[in-house]
């Protein structure tokens, strides 16, 4: 009998890593032992589990999940000792084994560094509304070090002490968020105490600082793109407010986990419009957030109701807005943008994909086509064939030890 594969285990382990961090912040915050800090409560110690070395180091993972099954083993033996007076010197003696047994990892390689905002989370929900806010931003405070393009190439770099870091490195935009967010309100510094990066909290406020991640992402997920052929990271597909008919509104993020999004940019007339699919919905972003004067039957309805969307999803293509229409995106159930096809490619096919984050699942294909006439079976389509290895390989993205 084979061992589970290693993402089964891991994952299991790290959300056990998170809900423990987590519980005890909870309760040091109850407890009233630590305070609030920018809305929510500050993580009170200098250091934390570095869940996201976990996941490139499966020795050290492996470690850490045997020492937690020795302790729960422990446990258990010491309140069967307590239960069992009898035979409680052996159990006490189990419990002691098992603890000096087992190979307790290194603590300086388990641990790294914390902020106060480490376990902070972003409040916007990576909306387009939020990328537009960042972009300002950015281009205000951010751009004269860091470059246009995030690659650290600004105008103002050659000046610096250190140079600013790429924000294209999968390193850095595996950071938790929390500590994104306080490098930006508190600055950076050397390990001599130097200033790195300046302290921007009194230039902006906490909105506006969670607003620029939200456009890094985007801005890395373009650039990346444009370069590479692929995103550094995994992105989301950002929430906007969806107007299909004459519905009321509602948030593209209560699609999120029931059905494949395909987003179309389209600026041309009704008769271009994208047909409805049944295999995901269909959702148009237009220059000013506003649906098509007619919508033919059969044809795609449900509009971004948001001007913001056009550049948003623009930096995320890494292109001009007046190149974007025509620009497809194809984004998985669980909400995250895959796949990309740029005006005048042909057709879909696996050089679509964007983000091949993910784990391979232990089937097949998931399925073919089938001709009716012969009864065999026969290759899919090009985008059936890309929907299937979506499906198969899901994203698991892991950002500051937490399982996104």
């Amino acid at each position: 009998m084979s061992a589970p594969p290693p993402q089964v285990w891991l994952n299991a382990l790290l959300r056990l890593v998170q809900e423990i961090q987590l519980g005890l912040l909870q309760v040091w915050h109850v407890l009233g032992w630590s305070g609030d800090l920018h809305g929510q409560p500050a993580w009170p110690w200098s250091q934390r589990i570095a869940g996201e070395t976990l996941v490139i180091d499966l020795g050290l993972a492996r470690q850490l999940g045997l020492s937690v099954l020795a302790a729960v083993l422990a446990l258990a033996c010491l309140a069967v000792a307590l239960c069992w007076r009898r035979r409680r010197m052996a159990w006490l003696g189990i419990g002691t084994l098992a603890l000096v047994a087992a190979p307790w990892p290194s603590p300086a390689l388990l641990v790294t560094p914390a902020a106060p905002t480490s376990f902070h989370q972003n409040p916007t929900r990576f909306a387009v509304d939020a990328i537009a806010t960042g972009a300002q931003v950015y281009a205000r405070h951010c751009a004269a070090c860091h470059g246009d393009d995030g690659r650290g190439g600004g105008p103002l770099a050659a000046t610096l002490s250190r140079w600013p870091p790429t924000f294209l490195s999968p390193l850095l935009g595996r950071r938790a968020e929390g500590e994104l967010f306080w490098h930006i309100v508190a600055g950076m510094r050397d390990r001599n105490g130097h200033a790195t990066m300046p302290a921007f909290g009194n230039q902006i406020d906490d909105a506006q600082a969670w607003a620029v991640i939200d456009y890094l992402k985007a801005l890395a997920a373009g650039t990346g793109g444009a370069a590479q052929g692929s995103w550094p990271i995994p992105l989301r597909l950002p929430d906007v407010m969806v107007r299909c008919g004459e519905t009321a509104p509602r948030a593209l993020d209560d699609w999120r986990g029931h059905q494949r999004v395909r987003v179309v940019a389209f600026d041309g007339s009704p008769a271009t419009l994208p047909f409805d699919d049944p295999r995901f919905l269909t959702l148009l972003v237009t220059r000013d957030g506003r649906p098509p004067p007619a919508v033919p039957d059969f044809r795609a309805g449900c509009v971004a109701a948001s001007a913001q969307a056009w550049p948003a999803f623009a930096k995320i293509a890494g292109v001009d807005p007046s190149r974007l229409s025509g620009t497809t995106w194809l984004a998985d159930r669980d909400g995250w943008l895959r796949a990309l096809a740029a005006p005048g490619d042909n057709g879909w096919s696996d050089a679509s994909l964007v983000c091949t984050a993910g784990q391979p699942a232990s089937g097949g294909s998931g399925g073919s086509g089938t001709d009716m006439g012969t009864g065999q079976r026969q290759p899919p389509d090009g985008l059936t064939a890309l929907l299937l290895r979506i499906d198969a390989e899901p994203v698991r993205f892991v950002q500051g030890g937490w399982i996104h």
